[in-house]
C-alpha cells in the first residue's frame, strides 16, 4: 500500500502539480492545517508535495539522498560497464573482441577470474559518493529555483533541464579522476596491479592534468545526456505518476526509460571520453600520435578515422544495457530516502 508524503506546499519543487491543483483534481479543497502523512486513496487535497522536500530539510538530507543513489548506481550494474569500456576500444586485442554483453562477461569470467568485471569498482564507489551527493543537492535546489522564475510555482522542462546541466558541472568536476583510473583498470591486459598503482603512475608520467584530460569531453557528454535524462524522467512521472506521489513502480520505469534515451543518444560523445581517458596504445600508434591524445575534436577524428561512423556507436548496447537498471536504481533509491526522510522531517514537527 503506498503512502503519499507531500510537504511544503510547493509543487514546482519536485516537478509536481501545486497543492491547490492537487486539492482541485481531488474535488477537495487545498489544505489550511498543518502537512502530514496519508495513505494511498485518501483525497490527495490534504497532502503536501513529497517531491518537495520541506523548507527546513538541511543540505545534508539532499546530499544523503544522492550519495546512497549514485553509489548504488554505479556499482549494482559495474561489470556491464566494464563490458561497455572494452566494447568501445577502437583497436580491441583478438581476445578481448565480443559480439555481445553476455558473452563478453562469460568469456571475462572464464579466462580472467571471476572479480575481473570488478576491477576498479573501489574507486568509483570513492567517486560516485560526493560526485552524486553534489549532483542530486545541486539539482534539487536549482530546479526549484528555476521552476519559480520560468513556470512560477509549476513544473518547466527547460527549469528540469537547466538544473540538471549545472549539476552535471559539480558531478563531473568530482567524477572525472574516478573515470580515468577505472577505466584503466578495467582495459583488457591492463598494465596496473591496483588503484594506487594506477593513480601514482598516471601521475608520475602523464602530470595532474591526465585526472582531466577527458572533462571538457564529458561535460560535452553529460550536459545533454543529463538535460535529456531529467526532460525524459520528468514527462514519464507527469504521464504515469500526475499526482507525484511515492510511487517506486513509476520511478523504476521512469528511470529505465530515461536512462535508456540520453544513453543512446549521447553513445558517440561516450566512445571519445572512453578514447581520451585510456590512451590506447595501439590506437595512438596506428594514427602516428606520439605521446597522449587530447581534445575533444582529435578524439572525434580519431574515432572516424579508425572506424567511421560506426565507431561512434561502439559498445551502445551495453551502454544502453547499463545505463536502463543504474539510472532506474539511482532514481527508485533516491525517491525512497527522499521519502523516508521528508517522512522522519514531518514527524518531528507535525503528529500525522
Amino acid at each position: 500500500m503506498e503512502l503519499s508524503c507531500n510537504v511544503g506546499g510547493r509543487g514546482g519543487g519536485g516537478g509536481g502539480q501545486p497543492v491547490a491543483g492537487a486539492a482541485a483534481a481531488a474535488g477537495s479543497p487545498a489544505p489550511s492545517g498543518a502537512p502530514g502523512l496519508l495513505m494511498d486513496g485518501e483525497s490527495p487535497g490534504k497532502e503536501e508535495d513529497y517531491e518537495s522536500l520541506p523548507l527546513s530539510a538541511s543540505l545534508g538530507t539532499h546530499m544523503t539522498a544522492g550519495a546512497v543513489a549514485g553509489i548504488l548506481e554505479h556499482t549494482v550494474m559495474y561489470p556491464v560497464d566494464s563490458v561497455k569500456t572494452r566494447m568501445q576500444s577502437l583497436q580491441p586485442d583478438p581476445k578481448a573482441q565480443y559480439r555481445s554483453v553476455f558473452e563478453a562477461l562469460t568469456r571475462i569470467v572464464r579466462t580472467e577470474g571471476f572479480w575481473r568485471p570488478l576491477r576498479g569498482i573501489n574507486v568509483t564507489v570513492i567517486g560516485a559518493g560526493p560526485a552524486h551527493a553534489l549532483y542530486f543537492a545541486c539539482y534539487e535546489k536549482m530546479k526549484r529555483t528555476f521552476s519559480d522564475i520560468l513556470h512560477h510555482r509549476g513544473n518547466s522542462h527547460l527549469a528540469n533541464g537547466m538544473a540538471g546541466s549545472l549539476a552535471t558541472l559539480l558531478h563531473d568536476g568530482v567524477m572525472n579522476p574516478a573515470e580515468v583510473v577505472k577505466q584503466r583498470m578495467q582495459m583488457f591486459n591492463s598494465p596496473y596491479k591496483g588503484v594506487l598503482e594506477c593513480v601514482g603512475t598516471v601521475w608520475r608520467t602523464e602530470g595532474l592534468g591526465a585526472f582531466y584530460r577527458s572533462y571538457t569531453t564529458q561535460l560535452t557528454m553529460n550536459v545533454p545526456f543529463q538535460a535529456i535524462h531529467f526532460i525524459t524522467y520528468e514527462f514519464t512521472q507527469e504521464q504515469m505518476n500526475p499526482l507525484r506521489q511515492y510511487n517506486p513502480l513509476t520511478h523504476i520505469v521512469s528511470g529505465a526509460v530515461a536512462g535508456a534515451v540520453a544513453a543512446a543518444a549521447t553513445t558517440p560523445l561516450d566512445v571519445c571520453k572512453t578514447l581520451l581517458n585510456t590512451q590506447e596504445n595501439m590506437v595512438l600508434s596506428s594514427v602516428n600520435i606520439s605521446g597522449h591524445l587530447s581534445g575533444m575534436a582529435n578524439a572525434f577524428r580519431t574515432v572516424y578515422q579508425l572506424g567511421g561512423i560506426a565507431g561512434y556507436f561502439k559498445g551502445v548496447q551495453a551502454r544502453v544495457i547499463y545505463q536502463m537498471p543504474s539510472t532506474a536504481i539511482a532514481w527508485s533509491v533516491y525517491e525512497f530516502f527522499k521519502y523516508v526522510l521528508t517522512k522522519r522531517e514531518l514527524e518531528k514537527g507535525t503528529p500525522c
